[in-house]
This record gives structure tokens, C-alpha cells and sequence, in this order.
């Protein structure tokens, strides 16, 4: 059969990768919190209030008719403007605020429920606890209204109240919701505008600060990043949050990730994509069945046949793909009737790689075949030599090299080999030495 190869269209970089992305991400999805009813704290206690006469004779009105038995709201409602115009001490913006917000709530008017809280915030006069929850309703209005460096302000100051709060998600679940949940909020207020660039550099912003400080970075953070950034398109940025994920929350799905993303987001030829799906087959992880049958294709049965047959027989042996399926089948036949001649010519290919004056192309080709092989102690005396000649295409060596370091356990050395990789492939590097010293619990 002719097997078409899987474009990077149709990699299973959308249905797959993203279901990882998602999967601690997720839409916050939280209902409308209820905005609370102002009531008199028990700091009024300590102290006496100061109302002017002005203000207590433009309240006193207000107040009668809420208290009344059948209180007309729409009436209190249009003396509100007379009460705001009487309220200059913090005591009477804050007792004005708290009005406004219950007769906002009452009559299902945001705009006066708003400026209710903006008038409670204002006196100062409000405890930490209430100042957070009022921030949050503050920050909820501003979203609404599409006003972002309002939002942000009213979200940073209540991180900065240390509020925290239980909220019903739209599935009917209870999320937990602080600091770290709002710093994504913050991040969200910019994506929903469209504005990637602020929302992924505030994220940044906070990821960096977190490591400076010796904590723990949010996995949301970094979701929200390569999730953002990933489905957007914004290559540049996507390869930060994949090593960000494979470094703090490292999992087999993360890892089988990590190489589908980093391969759908970057436009590499069949080098880089082999030593990039290289790492999957020492992973033990693929995540999908296309992903090992484009592994095959680029390996090329003619080039590297016992590579070929070993990543198939470990393939069925994971359950990774159907042992039926006809271009397997077909492939690892060709590959198979290869691999004695192959490997035949093994010890010839050594010696000419160690004759004197040997050229640049047979000692790539000796670390190449060798690597593919499984013997990597003699490709890394290849890839080593070649490394300091002419005309060496260094950052594919130097990928290669730290391959087969890594496959002799030499994972120190294979990750300063690893970080020595520029260009195109430093990508593909940095997931090599993450893995690398992970494996080695560096």
C-alpha cells in the first residue's frame, strides 16, 4: 500500500494533545456568586460614627421607606443621587455604599450594585474578609462591562484581602477558589478579548515570580499557558509551558504530550521529527496510534530496518497499535528481510569509521546506524569524532550524541550534551534533557 504520511493538519495534535491540556485546565465554568448584603461590621462597635446633618437628613428618607411594610424600592431608588451627593466622610460612603448594594440587589440593578460596592470600598471602613468578597463582586461587574484594568484591579485587590471562597461550577461541582485561581482569572480577563500577548505575558509574569521564590508553580498556570497558547498558534510560546509541565507535573500523559505538541507546533523536517519521536519509543509512551506509525515512516525500512521492526514488535507489545494494520504489516516485513544483511556489515562500517582520514559522511552514518541498532557506545565514539570536523551539522550530532549517552546511562553527561543544541532543534533538546535528568533524578 502507499501510506499517505500524516500532515501537520492532520497530526492528532487538536483531539488528543488538547484533551491533556485541558484536563487540569478547563473552563472555570463558575456560576455568578452571590453578591452579598451589606451589613453593619463589628468595627462600627468600637467606634461612633460620623454623619453629618446634611447626610443623615438625605438617608433618613431612604431609609424609612426600606424599613417600611411594603417598601417601594423604585422610590428609595430615585432618591439615591440626593444620598451619594450628602456622602463625603467614610462613614457615610460606606453607609451609602451598603444601601445602594442592597437596593442593587433587591431591583436587580448591577450598575447601582456597583457603585455600591465602589462606595463601600472607598471608605476603607470595610475588614479584609468583606473587602475580598466585595472586590470579587466589583471584579465580576467589570468583567461584564468588558472593562479590563478595572477587573484586574478589583481581582489583585482581593488576592491582596487573601480571599478565598467555595464556588458551584457550572457541572454542579464545588471548586475551591484563592489567590493562585484568580492570578488565571487575571490571565482570562485578557484571552477573552483576544489580547494573548498580556494575558500570556501576566502569566509569565507570575510563573517567574513563583520560581524565584522557591514555590510551587500552579499546574493551571501552565495548562492555561500551552492551552492558550497551543490553540492559538503562538508557537513561540508553546514549547516554554510543555517543559514546564514535563518538569513540575511529569506523567506518562504528560510525556506522550509533550512530544505530539512539540511536534504540531513546530514546522520540522524528518531528522528532527525522528529524534523528537525517538523519545516516546524510550518513554514507552505514544498517546496515540499515528504518532508511532509516523515514527516508522520516518525511519524508512531501507535506512534504519532494525529500528523499524523494534519499534513495531514494542509497539504491539504496548497495545499502542493494531498488529493487523496493513502498512505495519507490510513495513516490518521489508525492514525485517534487511535487518541480517544489515547488521552483517556492521563491523565493516566500524572499521571504516576508524580508519585515519575518515570522512565526515561515514562517521555520521557509523553513529547513525549504530544509534538505530542499539549500540550506543559506539555511535557516541562516532557522533564524538564527527563533532570536530569540518562542515559537521552540529545540532543534529549533538541531539544524537546525547541519545546515546542517555542510552548508556550516562544521563549527566547526556544532559549537558542536550543543553548544548541551538536552532530548530533546541526544542526537541531541552524535552531530552528534561527526561534525561528526571530519569536520573538530577
Amino acid at each position: 500500500m502507499i501510506f499517505t504520511r500524516i500532515t501537520k493538519a492532520s497530526r492528532p495534535g487538536s483531539s488528543i494533545a488538547m484533551a491533556l491540556v485541558l484536563a487540569a485546565t478547563g473552563a472555570l465554568g463558575v456560576t455568578a456568586l452571590e453578591v452579598p448584603a451589606f451589613a453593619k461590621q463589628d468595627k462600627e462597635k468600637e467606634r461612633k460614627p460620623e454623619y453629618s446633618k446634611e447626610f443623615v437628613a438625605a438617608y433618613q428618607p431612604v431609609d424609612a421607606i426600606i424599613k417600611s411594610e411594603a417598601p417601594d424600592l423604585q422610590a428609595a431608588k430615585a432618591l439615591i443621587p440626593a444620598l451619594v451627593a450628602a456622602s463625603s466622610s467614610p462613614d457615610e460612603k460606606r453607609a451609602t455604599g451598603g444601601i445602594m448594594l442592597n437596593l442593587g440587589n433587591d431591583t436587580d440593578d448591577a450598575d447601582m450594585r456597583l457603585k455600591g460596592i465602589e462606595l463601600m470600598l472607598e471608605s476603607g471602613l470595610v475588614d479584609a474578609t468583606l473587602e475580598g468578597q466585595l472586590s470579587f463582586a466589583a471584579y465580576q461587574a467589570y468583567r461584564d462591562q468588558d472593562n479590563v484594568a478595572a477587573a484586574r484591579a478589583a481581582l489583585e485587590r482581593a488576592i491582596a484581602a487573601n480571599y478565598t471562597f467555595n464556588a458551584t461550577m457550572t457541572d454542579g461541582s464545588q471548586r475551591s477558589f484563592g489567590a493562585d485561581q484568580m492570578h488565571t482569572m487575571i490571565a482570562d480577563l485578557y484571552f477573552d478579548q483576544g489580547n494573548y500577548a498580556e494575558g500570556l505575558a501576566y502569566l509569565d509574569s507570575q510563573i517567574e515570580a513563583r520560581q524565584t521564590a522557591g514555590g510551587t508553580i500552579p499546574e493551571t498556570w501552565i495548562r492555561k499557558g500551552l492551552s492558550t497558547a497551543y490553540e492559538n498558534g503562538i508557537n513561540a510560546q508553546t514549547p516554554k509551558y510543555v517543559r514546564l509541565l514535563a518538569q513540575n507535573y511529569p506523567t506518562d500523559v504528560v510525556w506522550g504530550d509533550a512530544v505530539i505538541i512539540t511536534l504540531n507546533a513546530n514546522n520540522y523536517a524528518n531528522p528532527e521529527v525522528l529524534d523528537l519521536l525517538r523519545l516516546s519509543r524510550r518513554a514507552k509512551i505514544y498517546n496515540d496510534a499515528r504518532v508511532l506509525s509516523e515514527y516508522v515512516e520516518v525511519l524508512d525500512p531501507r535506512r534504519y530496518p532494525g529500528e523499524v521492526v523494534a519499534v513495531i514488535d514494542e509497539g504491539k507489545a504496548l497495545g499502542v497499535i493494531d498488529a493487523t494494520d496493513p502498512y505495519l504489516v507490510e513495513t516490518r516485513k521489508e525492514a525485517a528481510g534487511r535487518v541480517a544483511s544489515d547488521k552483517s556489515d556492521l563491523p565493516n562500517l566500524a572499521a571504516d569509521a576508524r580508519k585515519p582520514g575518515v570522512t565526515l559522511k561515514t562517521l555520521v552514518v557509523a553513529g547513525d546506524t549504530f544509534l538505530s541498532y542499539d549500540q550506543p557506545a559506539e555511535a557516541e565514539e562516532f557522533y564524538t569524532k564527527a563533532l570536530g570536523m569540518s562542515g559537521v551539522e552540529t545540532p543534529m550530532v549533538l541531539t544524537r550524541l546525547g541519545i546515546a549517552q542517555y542510552d548508556q546511562g550516562k544521563y549527566a553527561e547526556a544532559v549537558e550534551t542536550f543543553g548544548k543544541v541551538e536552532g530548530a532543534r533546541q526544542d526537541i533538546a531541552n524535552l531530552w534533557a528534561i527526561y534525561a535528568a528526571q530519569k536520573s533524578g538530577i
